[in-house]
């Protein structure tokens, strides 16, 4: 009963504040980037909120927190240096100016008057509408096994759970636009934060607290390297490699995705990225590195036979849901509500990217360029519903595992735009070829990972790193940033107006005050 009543405020709670911002989305500059006007707070808790989902906390941090045991918490550090603190410093400021300059309201959109090319409008709109699907699904499957344990369900019936969050997610969106989710986010952020630290705590009373389940945790022996004692509570774990792979795909990532470079479209003023900065990487910090540090103790909180299936395979997206299975019911009730507010504000903002990128850049870009801002807005919220039903059917497919299904879709949207956006920001030289690269090499190295995955073939010897989609995702970021320079050194260069009008933004002419001085007479 307690975890109903929990539920049922923050069901009343968010869509409330769908209808409190419904003023603020009548507009499509109102509707995707809150009109540009939002404060640093709400910004730096959009973005963390859009960072971690279901999938950190339940599929990431139960995996590799079971696979790397406590070096696990160093994705959740790379998170907050690399992902958030490196991020807001390096791009924050410069994508608020360009952006606004070239008046870019979505990063395809950037690519087009940043690169004078409609093409790219129209593929990197396409890229970002098919790929940020599998990724909104995973949110959702992080759900089911939480569900299934907290009320007792099978998890078949988790698809009533996932509708229900769909529909909840669907009407705040749809009514109040960015400005809702910006709220929203920053009330569920502090509702992770909450929930995270009950959750840590409570995972180490359960094991006799921190110096003895650090002491037991250290007498398992590495599963790739039997005998060997102690590698679950090392620095870097049993595989130090594999670590790497997560931590670039997790943290460069971030930059870019387009559903995280957005939150830098909407920021206030200066003082609100010297402010976001701070705030975001201590989210980080406690949100990411506090799922990954409580996943590590997986292995003393679970038996085998509650998370191996009927092959002997290891299903670890039932590791948290077992490790926090039998929780007393008022924390159970926060558990459940830390993990919706962090998925719904992570689909959130996938389907305002999503939606406002296929009405603006696909449709009205390409085929009705006369379309009023009142369709435009009209357009945007019916696609937003109709990217969570697409999300919800892929999501209830079987044998798609959390971990997979994000990197898949990371792989292929940062492999593709990483490159062309961060060096775009900076270096005159990018040119068209080299964007198109880009492009060519993000699809192709994750489509082709997928597609090998799924034919059943498997690199062995050095190549056998290949074998996981995490690290898959990771050589496509890696490749965005060298293939970009190298092909734009050798390819035609754009038109010298056109970059001066794309970087004359960094360099605006101001009147200064000045207290006027008489001039010494000469002698």
């Amino acid at each position: 009963m307690t975890k109903m009543i929990v539920l049922a405020i923050f069901v009343l709670v968010t869509a409330a504040v769908g209808v409190y911002c419904a003023k603020a989305a009548s507009s499509v500059s109102g509707f995707v980037l809150g009109g540009r006007n939002v404060g640093p707070w709400l910004t730096a808790f959009a973005y963390g909120t859009s960072y971690f989902s279901a999938v950190v906390f339940v599929g990431y941090a139960g995996q590799f927190g079971y696979s790397y045991g406590v070096a696990a918490t160093w994705i959740g550090i790379g998170n907050a240096l690399l992902g958030s603190l490196l991020a807001w410093v390096v791009l924050g400021r410069r994508t608020r100016i360009m952006t606004k300059h070239l008046d870019a309201a979505t990063m395809p959109e950037f690519f087009e008057k940043r690169y004078d090319s409609r093409g790219m409008k129209l593929v990197s709109s396409l890229i970002i509408f098919v790929f940020l699907i599998p990724y909104s699904a995973s949110v959702y499957k992080g759900l089911s096994g939480l569900f299934s344990n907290a009320f007792g369900i099978g998890e078949r019936f988790f698809v009533w759970v996932i509708v229900g969050m769909a529909v909840l997610t669907g009407i705040y969106v749809i009514i109040g636009g960015y400005a809702a989710t910006a709220l929203n986010d920053f009330i569920q952020g502090i509702v992770m934060i909450v929930g995270i630290v009950a959750v840590v705590l409570t995972v180490l009373n359960k094991t006799g607290g921190y110096g003895e389940s650090m002491n037991l945790l250290s007498a398992f022996s590495a599963d790739k390297v039997p005998g060997l004692r102690g590698a679950y509570t090392s620095f870097f774990g049993p595989d130090p490699i594999g670590l790497l792979g997560v931590v670039i795909l997790t943290s460069l990532g971030a930059w870019g995705l387009p559903q995280m470079i957005h939150k830098f479209y909407t920021i206030k003023n200066e003082r609100a990225i010297k402010t976001g900065t701070v705030v975001s990487t201590v989210f980080a910090l406690i949100v990411a590195g506090g799922s990954y540090f409580m996943g590590a103790f997986g292995r003393l909180s679970v038996t085998s036979e509650q998370i191996t299936g009927e092959n002997g395979a290891i299903h670890y997206d039932k590791i948290v849901p077992a490790m926090l299975g039998d929780l007393p019911d008022l924390l159970m009730g926060v558990v459940l509500v830390l993990v919706m507010s962090a998925s719904m504000s992570t689909l959130s903002s996938l389907v305002i990217s999503s939606s406002s990128t296929f009405t603006i850049d696909f449709l009205k870009g390409s085929f009705f360029k006369n379309m009023s801002n009142r369709m435009q807005v009209l357009l945007i919220r019916i696609f937003v519903a109709v990217f969570l039903v697409l999300s919800v059917v892929l999501a209830v497919l079987p044998n798609n595992p959390i971990t997979s299904l994000m990197s898949w879709s990371w792989g292929a949207l940062a492999g593709s735009f990483l490159g062309p956006f961060v060096l775009g920001l900076f270096w005159r030289g990018v040119t068209k070829a080299g964007v198109w690269a880009s492009f060519i090499t993000g699809v192709g190295i994750t489509m082709g990972g997928f597609i090998l995955q799924q034919c059943g073939v498997a690199f062995s010897g050095g190549l056998a790193i290949l074998n996981s989609p995490i690290n898959i995702g990771a050589l496509s970021m890696i490749v965005s940033l060298i293939i970009v320079p190298l092909v734009s050194l050798v390819s035609p260069k754009l038109k010298k107006a056109h970059l001066d009008n794309a970087f004359d933004c960094y360099n605006e002419k101001v009147v200064a005050e000045h207290v006027h001085v008489l001039e010494e007479e000469a002698e």
